[in-house]
């Protein structure tokens, strides 16, 4: 099978949650069937697996709209996109779009990397479900990466296409840390600083940890760490990284006590199997994807209490518990690898293969008929 990957969605810095599923997939898929990539800049190759690659138009450009013209000239077997926007007008090949959450739609503030005509556009899209619709009746077979997602999609009867999950993972080659050390007292925080994130109640949960450092390690504009600065306890420690690199995080991981999230609304929550899969407890909202990621190995609380925040936080210093909740970790994040997910796409693009020539099958006998008449 020729297995064409849209890389276009690779950051050129640094691994976003997008860039960094696509990039895991091409590198697990590629040992398995033959994979090319689709690039729309040279730095992308920086982060990306070192397999054969094509450089076309941005998705974020016009011409997106007739990029299947330039795939056609490929010949794949199956074209495999991270997303659910690639073009599609006129395509010989069959086509998987990923569609990961429904997260806009109840919190509709674009990313802000976009550029600002396509952020408004964004708004637009996501005031209906509709256009969702549109494009994701465009492909073959829809991926997404939980079910949780799967079931948001059902629910809202969002394509009529076959839905089949590819799913997320943490990194491999992780060793997990040593369950009976006892961990420093740190808790971390690892992703965006948007609103519906809810880090002003992790914030608050530390008035009643002064022993323990909050450690917020991502990016952050400067007028968002005033706002979140300005809402620190007295007494609380609270430190802003400003974005570390991987191998500081797996330093910041191994050391500490949990990682935290109370995010009113996830998409998937990979930074729960990254911690979990080094043996590092996770203290996160209850919500249904966090559910599923977490399984019973988490400790869920309700994102509107810091004070449960702290009392979750503070049951980890049970004699025992943190070893058992280490070792849980570790067994719940062994239900999550790159190989797994490589599997699952390998199977969706057989069956994307199966739909395209029925569907085209269908289409050729109309035309017959057609023409008889």
């Amino acid at each position: 099978m020729r297995l064409l990957i849209d890389a276009r969605f690779t950051r050129t810095d640094h691994h976003d949650g997008i860039s960094r599923y696509g990039a895991s997939l091409i590198e697990a898929v590629a040992s398995r069937t033959e994979t090319a990539m689709l690039i729309s800049d040279e730095r992308q190759l920086a982060l990306l697996p070192n397999v054969p690659h094509v450089k076309v138009t941005s998705p974020l450009s016009p011409a997106e709209l007739f990029i299947a013209a330039r795939v056609n000239g490929l010949e794949p077997d199956v074209v495999f996109c991270p997303m659910q926007t690639m073009g599609s007008w006129g395509r010989r090949y069959p086509l998987i779009l990923t569609l990961h959450d429904l997260i806009y739609y109840e919190h509709p503030a674009p990313p802000g990397f976009l550029p600002a005509p396509v952020r408004v556009l964004w708004r637009l899209y996501h005031k209906a479900y509709w256009p969702q619709r549109v494009l994701l009746n465009r492909a073959d077979v829809v991926a997404t990466v939980s079910r949780t997602t799967k079931w948001l999609m059902a629910e809202k009867r969002l394509t009529k296409r076959p839905v089949r999950i590819v799913g997320n993972a943490p990194q491999g080659g992780l060793v997990p840390r040593d369950p009976d050390a006892l961990p420093g007292r740190s808790l971390l925080y690892m992703g965006s600083f948007m609103p519906y994130k809810n880090v002003e109640t992790v914030i608050a949960g530390m008035a009643a940890l002064p022993d323990y450092t909050l450690h917020l390690l991502s990016r952050i504009s400067p007028a968002r760490r005033a706002e979140l600065e300005s809402s620190v306890p007295p007494g609380a420690s609270v430190e802003f990284h400003g974005g570390v690199s991987e191998a500081e995080y797996e330093e910041l991981l191994r050391g500490a006590t949990a990682l935290v999230t109370l995010s009113r609304s996830e998409g998937y929550g990979l930074p729960l199997v990254e911690a979990m899969s080094v043996g590092t407890p996770v203290i996160a909202s209850e919500i249904p994807i966090f559910r599923e990621v977490g399984g019973e190995a988490a400790r869920f609380v309700d994102p509107d209490s810091s004070e449960a925040f702290a009392a979750a936080v503070r049951e980890l210093e049970v004699p025992h518990t943190w070893s058992e909740a280490s070792r849980a970790s570790v067994r719940q994040a062994e239900k999550f690898s790159w190989d797994h997910s490589a599997q699952a796409l390998l199977e969706a693009a057989e069956e994307a293969i199966e739909q395209f020539q029925a569907r085209r099958g269908i289409a050729n006998r109309k035309d017959h008929m057609a023409g008889r008449t």
